[in-house]
């Protein structure tokens, strides 16, 4: 697997963590699941727990599907019934962080892109005693806020290899498409971009749920501005879109994108995107179950309390054989 400079020292981090553990931003499929096929399983002789997850995820995201598909196999092996819900809107997603501490569960994972809304849910769920872990988004908040731990890649960083990446490459000006406006995360990408590259960057705000209308707008972009040589897009959706404006407007600007799945590796393998940063979801799902139960039946802390990093990795066409047979059963 191709790694940029920037990526090389988080990326070893993660392997020592991964191999310590044992082991990999909104959802494609419905708001909540309570799922018998997300826990019950008879890995471990520990006592039934009740572990929730709330995400900002809005609609056709495909990369919340990768988190929950690591989350509910690890809750499979921890003997853990595992709920999922979400919601875009800062307000409705901590209004359903409340109504998981008013059900009194055993363990929170909850994303924090809009950090500000969740402050005082967070807060009510520390005095009620359960624990909560922070995954993907927001991680310079986590300990603020009082979780036990944040596990995701740090944004600014995986900007910086994404702008690396793009001078080994030559590039000289490009387009940052952020699609959920208000994003500390998504800022933190192209800012890291801007800082690290040797060209200009452009930022571009889409509605990421409305997929025509992001397109239209990309199009508008490389049409108005015809020496835009790179669109970095923010999510693995968002980068199917690029590929269509790309087309409908005769551009040659290159397609790159953070985050990783099927479609992605699909279109790095037709040369119609360059390269992506994984952040590798699915451990991000895993983890948080883990460390709650963990934390639960143990009082163990994954990473001592400091960030468990899960990228950025770069990859490139060539490491499209690998990633394949991932991408397809929904790992990675």
């Amino acid at each position: 697997m191709h790694t940029s400079r920037t990526a090389k020292g988080v990326v070893a981090c993660l392997a020592v963590i991964a191999l310590a553990a044992g082991c990999s931003s909104s959802g494609g499929k419905d708001d909540e699941d309570e799922s018998g096929d997300g826990g019950g399983g008879t890995g471990v002789n520990t006592p039934r727990l009740k572990i929730a997850m709330v995400t900002h995820s809005g609609e056709g995201d495909t990369f919340w599907d990768i988190v929950r598909s690591g989350a509910k196999q690890a809750a499979r092996k921890d003997n853990v019934q595992f709920l999922y819900a979400n919601d875009k809107e800062a307000k409705g997603q901590a209004e359903l962080v409340q109504s998981f501490v008013d059900k009194k569960v055993d363990g929170i994972i909850v994303t924090l892109a809009k950090p500000e809304a969740m402050r005082s849910v967070l807060g009510k769920a520390k005095a009620a005693g359960i624990p909560v872990v922070t995954i993907n988004s927001g991680g310079e908040f986590s300990e603020e806020f009082g979780a036990l731990s944040h596990i995701g890649q740090d944004e600014s960083v995986a900007g910086e290899a994404v702008g690396d990446e793009l001078d080994e490459r030559g590039r000289k000006k490009a387009l940052c498409v952020i699609h959920e406006q208000g994003n500390v995360s998504l800022e933190q990408r192209c800012a890291g971009v801007k800082k690290s590259f040797g060209g200009s960057v452009e930022n571009l705000n889409v509605e990421g749920t409305n997929a025509p209308a992001s397109q239209s707008s990309i199009s508008a972009k490389l049409q108005a501005t015809k020496d835009i040589d790179v669109v970095v897009t923010l999510g693995a959706p968002i980068a199917a879109y690029s590929v269509k404006a790309k087309e409908d407007t005769g551009s040659k600007a290159e397609i790159d994108t953070f985050d990783l799945n099927a479609e992605v590796v699909k279109r790095m393998k037709a040369k119609e995107v360059g390269f992506a940063v994984d952040q590798q979801p699915y451990l991000q799902g895993y983890l948080s179950v883990d460390e709650l139960w963990l934390y639960k039946t143990n009082a163990n802390v994954l990473g001592g309390g400091k960030p468990v990093l899960t990228g950025p990795a770069i990859v490139t066409g060539k490491d499209v054989p690998k990633l394949e047979k991932y991408t397809a059963r929904g790992t990675r």
